[in-house]
């Protein structure tokens, strides 16, 4: 029952959801996430924290950034289960209308160079 009540713990945030589903349309770092969401770095961190726990993505390091993707191979089957029901999810929602393009835009060469950090 604690896995059950991790993944959907994991779930019951609305930037998590919004997370992985641009996750879903390609990887991000989490400077990208920031832009797109409006979100502070140390939050975008612990919602990926959590959704890396839960087993939903996994983190890729590439030079200096960590690149977040949905996780290929969750072992979990109830994980699995909700990463293919993922495009399904939140298909008529603001989200996808307004942001769809632009996490497809984003840039991190241009984004992560304009982040100061405080």
């Amino acid at each position: 029952m604690k896995n059950y009540i991790k993944t959907f713990k994991a779930l019951s945030d609305q930037n998590r959801m919004l997370i992985l589903k641009m996750l879903g349309i390609k990887q991000l770092c989490v400077c990208e996430i920031t832009d797109v969401l409006g979100l502070s770095t140390s939050t975008v961190s612990q919602h990926c924290s959590i959704l890396r726990d839960a087993g939903f993505i996994v983190d890729i390091k590439k030079g200096k950034w960590v690149d977040y993707k949905i996780n290929p191979n969750a072992e979990d089957e109830l994980t699995k289960q909700l990463l293919e029901l993922l495009p399904t999810w939140l298909t008529d929602d603001e989200f996808t209308k307004t942001y769809t393009d632009k996490v497809n835009k984003s840039d991190r060469n241009i984004i992560c160079t304009n982040i100061v950090i405080k």
